[in-house]
């Protein structure tokens, strides 16, 4: 279903909807918003990153080759 069916759709509901429904499309639509807003990082998770990252790039971390990245994924299923 194309996007502009999907809002037809969705407008016809909300036009039609009792006061039950569109109180769950308002939570929906909220609840996706704080979603939305909850996938930025803030200053501090930035500046983490950026130290875990130089480490790595001193060779001062653990790292995997991607084949043992697999490999333990795989063993981790058994």
């Amino acid at each position: 279903m194309a996007i502009l069916d999907l809002r037809r759709t969705v407008k016809q509901y909300v036009n039609k909807a009792d006061i039950r429904l569109l109180k769950m499309i308002k939570a929906l639509a909220e609840s996706y918003q704080d979603d939305e807003q909850e996938l930025t990082l803030s200053k501090e998770q930035y500046e983490l990153i950026d130290k875990r990252r130089e480490a790595h790039l001193k060779g001062e971390s653990k790292s995997f080759t991607w084949e043992q990245v697999k490999q333990n994924a795989r063993n981790a299923v058994r």
